[in-house]
């Protein structure tokens, strides 16, 4: 691991002017909406998201997408309330999960370098040993 995955959140200004609304051509009652993210996700995060929204309790359609900086939402007028507080639940739980990632992984990398760190100063040893038994062999 380089870096650590980062969170990434729904832009807190919500109004009309940075939420971007279409008309969904192929269901005659609902609307394209794309909500704006702070940051553009890494594919750790959106792994992380996706896997967190499928497997929520209200999946809905399935219409809930990660296109760059936004999150594109297909849904009806009357539903999207309800669907926007379900999405910053989803956005809050793979926050948390990324926290936790990202602990796994750093201990990780502490593991592998304590391991390293061990493994290089037993090799260090023994070419000592072998220097010193080959000096005796040599000179004794």
């Amino acid at each position: 691991m380089e870096e650590p995955v980062r969170k990434v959140l729904l832009t807190t200004a919500m109004n009309m002017e940075n939420v971007k609304t279409t008309k969904d051509r192929r269901f005659s009652n609902a609307c394209i909406i794309d909500l704006s993210l702070d940051s553009v996700p890494d594919h750790v995060w959106q792994d992380i998201f996706e896997y967190t929204w499928r497997s929520s309790r209200n999946l809905w359609d399935r219409k809930l997408f990660v296109v760059g900086e936004r999150l594109r939402l297909v849904t009806t007028p009357d539903e999207f309330g309800e669907k926007l507080e379900w999405i910053k639940q989803v956005i809050k739980e793979t926050n948390k999960t990324v926290e936790a990632y990202n602990l796994v992984a750093k201990k990780g990398k502490e593991r592998i370098e304590k391991e390293t760190a061990r493994q290089n100063q037993l090799e260090e040893e023994t070419r000592v040993e072998v220097f010193k038994e080959n000096f005796r062999k040599r000179y004794a």
